[in-house]
């Protein structure tokens, strides 16, 4: 899969269920992924969406995630 700042959030769960625990792990804010406003929000979010909520940059987000994938993969 393809991981860009247009992705949709419900996308990359579905193919890495794993990742909203590791991305909690990495920092709190992202357990509004697991709360019923989160699951609400993650049906149209981007991944450019998540990262301006978190205060991140898209570029930051995007190596995050695409470490993560490929640590779980190995």
């Amino acid at each position: 899969m393809e991981i860009n700042e247009q992705t949709r959030l419900k996308d990359i769960l579905a193919a890495y269920p794993w990742l909203p625990e590791a991305l909690m792990q990495i920092d709190g804010r992202f357990k509004i992924i697991n709360n019923p406003i989160g699951k609400l929000l993650i049906r149209t979010a981007t991944v450019g969406d998540a990262a301006k909520k978190a205060g991140y940059p898209v570029h930051q987000v995007l190596e995050e995630l695409k470490k993560l994938i490929a640590k779980h993969e190995a």
